[in-house]
């Protein structure tokens, strides 16, 4: 038999026994003549009986620590938070812990011997079964997760991790770790559910539907990504920017690091490039998606093809600040502009110009071959008016046969500003005095083509400092105007405050 650690060998339990005893008052007792040999004897006993004390509380000490190990061992196991169970080759419960029989609902006592298949539902019943032989014929831990039933309270989930037990002289047993899944089950349930409606709506929905992580690659289009793609497995793992239009593709990813960093969904307009080349415009608001530990995971992002109401905007902006014939700004939007101008003006220092064009000789066209022929010269004098000035000017519309023409920025110095504003006058003067070829086409007739010489009076009027409104700027323009056409036409004429009173009490006779 081994020697336990800590325990003294028979030489050093006799060595402590004798410095017992020769600390006890018997030691200073001397033998009498002729009595040594009884005396030795008496000392040889006293020894022993120390030996046999040390020894016997030494066994005391030991129980009392087995029994210590023995309570702790019995709390470890009766109250673990998981149960433990030990089944027979024959599937009997040989032994259960107190966790073990709460989660079968049943008391420990009236569980021993019973078949553990007894309290798994039918539907797992078979698979119990399989596993058990599975687990009998290994040396490996083996897991899996059984049903069971728990009489009038709902049904359980749980996992089971299996080991053999081998046993000499006696039938193989398995010992099961079982732990109480159903609260896992029952989220996992809750997610499934969750993804099936999310994958149901993403599948069945317009709009269009994107997972990415935190990069923006993509991890998961919608089948309506096909509309754009064609096909969408072949997306996953791509990055979700490099379609954006390059001039918007800088915002987005502003957009969508913000929504990343504050969690807070954030919306995007932008345009997006087809492989074709097309541009489809976008409209697209994120949202973050957490893990448990509140850790940004992923990013959701329901995006809406907005083209079509992009272009009906257009359209209606177009209705509402465009001339529907030469597609310039309307009298609306050209008022506008003046303002802005006139504030700018203000704010640098330098002066702005207006002017006034009036077609002469026009009305004549009209009444010889319609308005179609009208209109394809006001389309043709809008263009060539156009290539006179910059692209910072305004040529606008005003109305029948008028135009207005705005030039912004010119110099601080008035007299050169005027010699900028005349030049550019003369420039279109002479543009539009040149021959127009007009193609004119009539339903059931044949194409014809008109040649017509038409000239323009051309009104100018200077501002700066926002001296006068925006009304009065045009309303002197108009009146330089009509002083051209009263000074014999096809001329430039700048506004002269002297003859406003004359220009007022002209009649138009265009």
């Amino acid at each position: 038999m081994s020697k336990k650690p800590n325990e003294p060998d028979p030489q050093q339990l006799r060595d402590i026994a004798e410095a017992q005893l020769g600390r006890s008052p018997m030691a200073l007792v001397q033998p009498l003549p002729g009595e040594e040999l009884p005396h030795e004897l008496l000392h040889e006993l006293r020894v022993h009986q120390i030996e046999l004390e040390m020894q016997n509380e030494e066994l005391r000490r030991t129980q009392l620590s087995l029994e210590e190990s023995r309570n702790h061992y019995i709390d470890f196991y009766d109250f673990a938070p998981i149960g433990y169970l030990t089944v027979t080759d024959k599937g009997l419960i040989s032994e259960i812990n107190l966790t073990g029989a709460a989660l079968l609902g049943v008391e420990r006592n009236k569980l021993l011997q019973q078949r553990l298949a007894r309290f798994i539902t039918p539907e797992d019943n078979n698979r119990w079964h399989r596993h058990l032989l599975d687990v009998l014929k290994h040396d490996d831990k083996l897991n899996c997760e059984l049903a069971f039933k728990r009489g009038d309270r709902p049904d359980f989930h749980a996992h089971l991790v299996c080991i053999r037990l081998l046993r000499e002289g006696r039938e193989p047993a398995v010992r099961i770790v079982l732990s109480d899944i159903t609260e896992r089950k029952q989220m996992d349930e809750v997610a499934r559910e969750q993804e099936e409606f999310f994958r149901m709506i993403a599948e069945n929905t317009d709009d269009f539907i994107a997972v990415l992580d935190l990069k923006g690659r993509r991890l998961y289009n919608s089948p309506s990504y096909t509309r754009l793609f064609g096909e969408t497995e072949r997306l996953k793992g791509t990055d979700s920017f490099a379609e954006i239009h390059p001039e918007d593709r800088e915002h987005v990813k502003q957009v969508f690091r913000e929504t990343v960093r504050s969690g807070t969904g954030l919306r995007a307009d932008y345009r997006f490039v087809l492989a074709d080349g097309s541009i489809r415009h976008m409209e697209s608001r994120g949202g973050l998606i957490r893990n448990r530990q509140g850790h940004a995971l992923r990013v959701v992002v329901v995006s809406r093809d907005v083209t079509a109401r992009k272009l009906i905007e257009d359209e209606i902006r177009n209705l509402a600040f465009y001339d529907e014939l030469t597609k310039q700004p309307n009298r609306r939007l050209l008022n506008d502009r003046l303002v802005q101008c006139m504030a700018a003006s203000k704010r640098n220092g330098r002066y702005g110009a207006l002017m006034f064009l009036d077609m002469d000789n026009f009305k004549p066209l009209n009444d010889t071959h319609g308005h179609n022929a009208g209109d394809l010269l006001l389309v043709e004098v809008a263009r060539r008016i156009c290539k006179c000035v910059r692209a910072v000017d305004t040529v606008s519309r005003f109305g029948g046969d008028e135009f207005l023409v705005m030039l912004s920025e010119l110099d601080a110095d008035k007299a050169k500003s005027i010699a900028e504003a005349g030049t550019v006058a003369e420039k279109i003067r002479v543009a539009l005095a040149e021959p127009y070829l007009l193609t004119i086409r009539q339903t059931g007739k044949a194409e014809t083509t008109v040649e017509h010489h038409c000239t323009s009076s051309i009104g100018v009027v200077l501002f700066i400092d926002q001296e006068y409104s925006a009304e009065d700027i045009i309303k002197q323009a108009d009146a330089a105007m009509y002083q051209a056409k009263n000074g014999g036409r096809n001329q430039v004429r700048f506004f002269d405050p002297n003859a406003l009173m004359e220009t007022e009490k002209a009649m138009r006779s265009d």
